[in-house]
């Protein structure tokens, strides 16, 4: 028997599901490959979406047509947008879901997509003829065939357990490692490395003092990651609580960091810099005599908890005996320990922009295979695979997200530019373009891409030009008013700002920094003319036109610098250029040139080791 796709998606995971719900609404007949159906898009860390530049990728994953936002807010038990002490730039979205009920929402729109199948079995070897991939086939010998495939393997390749000295193999705590694909590549001339991740213990919450910890409740605003949703309300949130560690809990660690597979050598690959193991900020941060630990529950029905922070592979007596010096932890119990996880991934220096592989054509990498950490960064990769693998065997121009249009553009861009050292983890640090990359904006950025490739559909479409109209009807309306001290001064004043002496444009009072742009509006009469007040999305539009009002400034200053960086994006570099005839590059530049083969002038320049004097020659060269 003969099984024919268009796209086969390889794993399960928050890429997997993306990549899979993409290319099926795309129309591609599309086949999910998952080891078991009941863990589709699994929150193995810890159960939240989004946070710092996390929650503006989930933004632009929604903008984009994906469906991640979709179920966060159907999943979600708690919704908070931080940073607002901040300016908009910083704002971001974050959710804390019932971990079950976020894998069944998955698996409710991955079984309702039309042209979507899906077979539970592991992937063992991929069918490949001269140099392109044609399917796969499976441990029980089973065939598929498909015109492109994309690898969202996580961190089953090689995946090894470590609970102290005791090494278990296993991708996820209870589920078998891969090993087939990894050996297989790396004998088709792929650089397969290794990296380090992490979990943390499961802690009953009955046994938790809750006392004796700082509450965190979330925002009761009824907000929503997917700009589909309105006034997005969640009944009884569930509260996080945040604790510390202290001297006591250090002594008892270090009881056993001889134990410790990542101080005795055992594990080789390198862990997340920014999100490092108990044990880890023990011995980097030893003038630290506290580290502030974040308890998350794990679902609206469940006792169970995630105790964010303490992230450990010590024993598990080790752990326990640590995490009972902590107040309000005296009598914890857990359900399972943390543990460490090394796993193999690739190099994506080894991808395109597109994330298609250099050495195979049509066989593309998203996820943790790439050396990235998070569900979201991993949603993402997986999301424009599947969007890029359909336009290409449909002979399409391909989806590359420049750096100024969306943190998933500067996502991709780093690792296929630059590569990873250690698990890649989204920042807005990352971005040049903060500003214009914000997570209110971002259906504005991709809504209207993603309709042109297919993937979105034309509600969100009219949804975004409504909210467009309001916004600048609104901005309109503040150019045009004038207001008299008589009639705003009262206002100001209560408002703890100056009073005008004199009559002035609303524009020039909206720009005041103690001014909310809807109590401005409720002192000027002709706001009863605005289509906004009639709109259920009035919260949100209003805060849109305020962030284009206030930040007007810099945000043109923005798009001026990324106007001039987008002309070197557009000077492409001939795919069959030989960099090793250009002797005037130096030596480093020439080899790296070669190896990463970049697209554009604007790709080369932050390759790292590639000099400004290489770019002059390499321009010269294409005659600029």
């Amino acid at each position: 028997m003969v099984f024919l796709y268009d796209i086969i998606v390889v794993g399960g995971g928050h890429a997997g599901c993306e990549a899979a719900s993409a290319t099926a609404r795309m129309g591609a007949r599309t086949l999910l490959v998952t080891m078991d159906m009941t863990k589709l898009a699994q929150m193995s860390c810890n159960p939240a979406m989004g946070g710092i530049a996390k929650g503006q990728i989930i933004r632009e994953i929604d903008a984009l047509g994906g469906m991640s936002g979709i179920v966060t807010d159907r999943s979600a038990i708690q919704f908070r947008m931080l940073n607002r002490s901040k300016g908009p730039a910083m704002w971001s979205p974050r959710a804390q879901c019932d971990r079950q009920r976020f894998s069944q929402e998955w698996r409710k729109i991955l079984e309702q997509t039309e042209n979507l199948y899906i077979w539970q079995e592991e992937v063992c070897k991929l069918l490949i003829h001269e140099g392109t991939i044609q399917g796969v086939e499976t441990s029980f010998g089973a065939s598929f065939y498909a015109k492109a495939v994309i690898l969202t393997n996580g961190t089953f390749l090689n995946g090894l357990m470590y609970v102290g000295l005791r090494r278990i193999e296993g991708g996820r705590s209870g589920e078998p490692a891969s090993s087939a694909l990894s050996e297989q590549l790396e004998k088709l001339g792929f650089t397969v490395e290794r990296l380090k991740t992490g979990t943390s213990a499961r802690i009953d919450g009955r046994s938790i003092d809750f006392s004796r910890m700082t509450e965190q409740v979330g925002d009761d605003e009824g907000r929503a990651f997917s700009y589909m949703h309105v006034n997005n309300f969640i009944n009884n949130q569930r509260s996080c609580f945040i604790c510390y560690t202290n001297e006591a809990v250090h002594e008892e660690l270090k009881k056993g960091l001889n134990e410790s597979p990542l101080f005795t050598g055992v594990i080789k690959g390198m862990g997340p810099r920014y999100c490092p193991s108990i044990e880890s900020k023990l011995v980097t941060f030893k003038e630290k005599v506290s580290h502030q630990i974040f308890l998350e529950p794990e679902g609206r029905d469940t006792v169970e908890y995630y105790i964010n922070g303490f992230s450990s592979s010590m024993p598990l007596e080790v752990q326990l005996n640590a995490m009972r010096k902590i107040d309000g932890l005296e009598k914890v119990e857990i359900y399972r320990p943390g543990y460490a996880i090394e796993y193999d991934f690739f190099q994506p220096t080894q991808l395109k922009s597109t994330l298609e592989t250099k050495k195979i054509n049509n066989l593309y990498f998203a996820g943790q295979i790439n050396g990235t950490t998070g569900y979201e960064e991993a949603a993402a990769q997986g999301l424009v695979a599947g969007i890029n693998a359909v336009l290409k065997i449909r002979q399409k121009d391909a989806l590359i997200l420049r750096r100024d249009e969306s943190y998933i553009g500067v996502l991709i861009d780093d690792l296929v530019t630059k590569g990873v050292e250690e698990p890649y983890r989204m920042f807005t640090a990352r971005a040049e373009f903060r500003i214009l990359l914000r997570q209110d904006n971002a259906d504005e950025r991709l809504t209207e891409k993603g309709f042109n490739l297919g993937i979105v559909e034309r509600e969100r479409l009219e949804t975004l030009r409504k909210k467009r109209e309001m916004t600048f009807e609104i901005i309109e309306l503040l150019k045009n008013e004038s207001l008299r001290p008589n009639e705003i001064n009262n206002f100001l004043e209560k408002s703890g700002t100056s009073p005008i002496k004199q009559k002035l444009k609303a524009i020039s009072i909206a720009l005041r920094p103690q001014i909310r742009i809807g109590e401005l509006l409720d002192n000027i009469d002709a706001k009863k003319n605005l289509n906004v007040f009639k709109s259920e999305r009035i919260n949100e539009i209003l805060e849109s036109a305020e962030v284009r009002i206030k930040y007007d400034g810099y945000i043109q200053r923005e798009k001026m610098i990324a106007d001039k960086i987008k002309r070197l994006e557009d000077l492409r570099i001939p795919e069959d250029i030989v960099y090793e005839e250009l002797t005037s590059i130096s030596t480093e530049g020439r080899e790296k040139l070669t190896r990463i083969k970049p697209a554009n002038i604007g790709q080369a320049g932050r390759i790292s080791g590639v000099s400004p004097a290489d770019i002059c020659i390499l321009l010269m060269y294409l005659g600029r």
